[in-house]
Order: C-alpha cells, then sequence, then structure tokens
C-alpha cells in the first residue's frame, strides 16, 4: 500500500478515487491504482505492444523500440518525475502503460489507413481506441468486460493531452463518438477540465521519450546523420559538447551519451517549470489542478522551442524519408486490404469475432473490423494479409 508515502495535497490520493464501474472489495494488498497498473501489464493489449512498431516496421530490425519498450520508458520518467513531486507513481505509470493500447499495427501508418477507411463511420482515433480496450475488448473477468479501472486512470486516458471540450480544449477533430457515449453513459470524465497532475506528468513523459528515442533510432537507422542536427536548439548543442569533452568517443556511445543527456535535461526542465507553475497556483487538491485554465504541468519556453524545431526536422527528415515512405505505404495497403475484404466478407473473421457483426457491409461490422485490426501486431497483419491474398498461401 501507499500509507508510508507522504504525498502532496494536489496528488491524486488512491484514498480519495471516485471508484470503478463495476464496485469490487479493495486489496489488502495493493492501492486502487497499483491493481489498475497490474491490471495493464497483465492484459493481451499490452503484450501486443511488443509487436507493434512506432515508426519503423517490426520485421525491419530488432533493435528499434517498440510500442512496448516505448511505454516502459514513459513509464520510467513518468514515475522519476512524479516521485520527486510527491504524487501518485502508481497512477502516473498505469497511464504511462496505457496510452498506447489502442494503437494499430504499423504505428501512424496504420492509424491514418484505418481512419481513411472508417471515414464513413466517423473515423479512427487511437486514444478513442484505448478507451473501448480497457473498457471492453479485453475480457478477461468473470464479472464485467475490460479491465475495470479507476476513474482516475480512464479520466487520464482520455484526457492526458487537456480537456476535450470547453473553453480550454486544444483538440481539433469532433470528439470520437466512443468517448462521448462512455461520458454520457458510463462515467462522467468532465471532458471541459484538465485531467490529474499525474496524466498530465505522463503525457509530457510521452514526449520525452517519444523525441529523444527517435533521434536515437534514427541516427542507428542511419537516416540522419549527427551533425544534421547540429542547427536544432538543444540538440545540437548536447551533440557538440560531448564531442568536444569526449573526442575519441565511438558513435554509439556517443549518440547514447547524448540521448541520456537530453532526457535529463528536459526532466529536469519539466520538474522546474512544474514546480514553478505548483508555486503560483497554490493548489491545495487534486481537483484544483483540473479546474485551472492552464495546465500545471509543462516545460518552459527553452524546451518547447527545441520540441517545435526537432519534431519539424523529424518529420521532414525521418518520418518522410523515403525508407519510411516505402515501409508505411506497404503498411497502409496491408491494413486497407484486410479492412475492405473483412467488410465485403465479415466471414472471413475469425469466428468469435464474426458472430459480432452483422455478416453484411454496415456500421457494426465496420466496428467490429476495426476493433479486429486496431488490436493484431504488425506480424500478425503481413500474415493474414499473405493468408487472404496470396492464394498459394496455408490457412492456419
Amino acid at each position: 500500500m501507499n500509507d508510508f508515502i507522504q504525498f502532496a495535497p494536489y496528488a491524486s490520493m488512491p484514498q480519495d478515487s471516485k471508484g470503478r464501474v463495476f464496485a469490487e472489495p479493495e486489496s489488502a494488498t495493493r492501492s486502487c491504482h497499483q491493481r489498475d497498473r497490474d491490471r495493464i501489464i497483465h492484459s493481451a493489449a499490452f503484450r501486443r505492444l511488443q509487436y507493434k512498431t512506432q515508426v519503423f516496421v517490426n520485421h525491419e530490425g530488432d533493435f528499434f523500440r517498440t510500442r512496448l519498450t516505448h511505454s516502459l520508458e514513459v513509464a520510467q520518467i513518468a514515475r522519476t518525475v512524479c516521485r520527486y513531486l510527491h504524487l501518485n507513481q502508481e497512477l502516473a505509470e498505469s497511464l504511462a502503460l496505457a496510452h498506447d493500447l489502442g494503437h494499430p499495427p504499423f504505428g501512424h501508418a496504420g492509424e491514418e489507413a484505418l481512419d481513411e477507411a472508417l471515414a464513413p463511420y466517423g473515423g479512427f482515433d487511437h486514444n478513442a481506441q484505448s478507451l473501448c480496450v480497457i473498457a471492453t475488448l479485453e475480457q478477461r473477468y468473470a464479472e464485467f468486460d475490460g479491465l475495470n479501472l479507476t476513474w482516475e486512470t480512464v479520466e487520464g486516458v482520455v484526457k492526458h493531452n487537456g480537456p476535450l471540450l470547453g473553453p480550454n480544449t486544444t483538440f481539433a477533430k469532433p470528439i470520437p463518438q466512443a468517448i462521448l457515449d462512455y461520458d454520457q453513459n458510463v462515467m462522467d470524465l468532465e471532458l471541459t477540465k484538465f485531467s490529474s497532475l499525474e496524466a498530465q506528468i505522463a503525457a509530457l513523459s510521452d514526449d520525452i521519450a517519444y523525441n529523444n528515442h527517435d533521434i536515437d533510432d534514427a541516427l542507428r537507422a542511419r537516416l540522419i546523420r549527427i551533425d544534421d542536427l547540429k542547427d536544432i536548439p538543444v540538440v545540437g548543442q548536447t551533440f557538440f559538447e560531448i564531442s568536444k569533452q569526449y573526442p575519441d568517443l565511438d558513435k554509439s556511445r556517443l549518440i547514447y551519451e547524448a540521448v541520456r543527456r537530453l532526457i535529463g535535461d528536459m526532466v529536469n526542465d519539466l520538474l522546474q517549470e512544474t514546480q514553478q507553475r505548483i508555486k503560483d497556483a497554490q493548489p491545495k487538491h487534486s481537483e484544483d489542478i483540473r479546474n485551472q485554465n492552464f495546465p500545471i504541468a509543462s516545460f518552459s519556453e527553452r524546451i518547447k522551442q527545441c520540441d517545435k524545431e526537432l519534431k519539424a526536422f523529424m518529420f521532414e527528415n525521418v518520418y518522410r524519408h523515403y525508407k519510411i515512405n516505402r515501409m508505411t505505404s506497404k503498411a497502409r495497403r496491408v491494413v486497407r486490404d484486410l479492412f475492405k475484404l473483412f467488410m465485403q466478407e465479415p466471414n472471413c473473421l475469425p469466428t468469435d469475432w464474426f458472430k459480432l457483426t452483422d455478416g453484411k457491409p454496415s456500421e457494426k461490422t465496420a466496428k467490429v473490423v476495426a476493433d479486429y485490426i486496431a488490436g493484431i501486431t504488425d506480424r500478425y497483419a503481413l500474415d493474414e494479409h499473405s493468408r487472404l491474398f496470396d492464394v498459394q498461401a496455408r490457412n492456419s
């Protein structure tokens, strides 16, 4: 339990949790948010992240990061920040581990293909899909579908990037119907408010891990050179300082040392800026965090500018590199082909999934097909495509 931990007054206290959809007896050995974390780790969707990619398709190399390794790295950063700020580490860890559960195979390429295929039915949103995974699609427990996570964890999954409605929202697209339905019919997620400080920190920990580890992977894949980074604020200076300090350091260690320092710099910046905002806002309760008109967890303007320029550089030089374009083009074709075939012939779905459809093209069938495709891994999607489109492939 967390009884020995001295929480800050504005932390998400486990004993003050708003509870679960289905009431359960409390554990004698774990807090409610520890149980959330453990349920996420034991879920099938979490295990499948091992074979889902961020940028590189899974079979391109075992060294590159997957959604699973990325989620573990985000969790480590979020725990570190929350420990220092005396926040609820288990809640932040739960959110870090759950934030990618709704991603389909092949990273952004798979999501774009599914969104395009589902355009007549409201499109596809990985955040809404994460909600569907934890609310219904995981089927492990005798008394309920989903993972039956606490309100704080569900809220953080849905709102980790800020309010979805109201004057403080930065959400540009229409709110996914799955989120609206859950908010109206299952749990009031207070969509006009900010999420907990733990959720805000988990979201920024995602940015820290994502940016720095994409630099690492892109350099090791030789899509970019170290010298290409020289004009990016903070990043270029960090590589320069290490090269000057260790002129004979081999490239692999230079990259690792730079990524390590960049992560440390961003973590320290996040801590300093967040502490200043806490001091200015003087929150006395976790609800004071939610009721602010701005996020309490934040980077400084220095790191925000670095983040902006780094994202622009990576988009132009890595995410749109011709080698990545070839992989993502293939990935989009695989997802489009699978969706089209299953929509026209839903009886080609595994039997348990086919039973959930209308047996014909329809909005209901489209949702089932999307859930099925979003849940499979990169390599399973490639195998499934081969089984269905290669006339000589064996079915199993």
